[in-house]
């Protein structure tokens, strides 16, 4: 089908927008964005900046992509916005260009749901099945793993990771990574059981949940350390690839500052 732009939408005749491509009134539509095959626009949407957004994403209004960096030190540095398929921005999601301190991209993958005020930082890698209900918000160089949800009005601190199957509750505040497969909550953040519920619905099976639930036991109830812990879920029969990752997770997160292992600590 030929794609359809509303005559009062400004779309510079640069932008290379693909088949079956809906763009609705008063949206703006910058020199350096590609938009892929069955996207849907609606109106008063803004995408500025270098954007290339994939295929049968869903853009409602308000929706503000590729603006410059919420970052006082930035300079103008030439960054981007990369987005997958499938995705869809409710209204007034706003989703920033990087900068020149990482590898000058926001990416964000397929299939995720950003719900209304959501925002995505600068120099932000968000994975893939991503759900962020109204009002989260993540600051700069904060990595999002696959399956992740976090509720509603969740404040990210920058430089944090976010497990993949983690569910975060509202009104949160992050300062520390979350590990995989937790279920956390408050302020700061603290793992609070295996979220269950989201390894049912992806059905993982019983002996892995279980032998999550064993680990997270050892860790956060007994409190035996890691090495301990390691020992007894594998005298166990419970070291599970999944446990193991989570033990890396953990290990990683050790050797970071403050919690978050991607801020490394500064040399004495």
């Amino acid at each position: 089908m030929p794609k359809f732009i509303a005559d009062n939408a400004a779309v510079d005749r640069r932008a290379q927008i693909d088949d079956d491509v809906e763009i609705g009134p008063f949206s703006v539509v910058g020199p350096e964005v590609v938009v892929g095959r069955g996207t849907r626009i609606a109106n008063n949407v803004t995408l500025t900046g270098r954007v290339t957004i994939g295929q049968r994403n869903q853009l409602f209004p308000g929706v503000a992509i590729g603006c410059e960096p919420q970052d006082l030190s930035f300079k103008g540095t030439d960054s981007e916005v990369t987005i997958g398929d499938d995705n869809v921005f409710r209204e007034n999601t706003t989703v920033h260009r990087a900068t020149d301190k990482e590898q000058r991209v926001t990416a964000i993958g397929s299939s995720c749901y950003f719900m209304s005020c959501s925002h995505v930082a600068h120099d932000c890698l968000i994975g893939d099945h991503v759900v962020m209900a109204s009002g989260a918000l993540l600051a700069g160089h904060v990595h999002v793993h696959d399956h992740a949800t976090l509720s509603g009005n969740v404040a990210v601190h920058h430089f944090t990771t976010i497990g993949s199957y983690t569910f975060t509750g509202g009104l949160s505040r992050i300062v520390h990574d979350v590990p995989p497969f937790m279920l956390v909550e408050g302020s700061p953040a603290r793992a609070r059981c295996v979220n269950v519920v989201a390894l049912k619905r992806n059905d993982f099976p019983g002996d892995v949940i279980k032998a999550l639930n064993e680990a997270y036991r050892l860790i956060y109830r007994a409190k035996v350390g890691l090495d301990q812990a390691r020992d007894l879920l594998r005298s166990g029969g419970h070291f599970v690839p999944q446990v193991n990752e989570l033990f890396s997770f953990l290990e990683a997160q050790q050797e970071g500052r403050h919690g978050r292992h991607r801020e490394l600590r500064r040399a004495a």
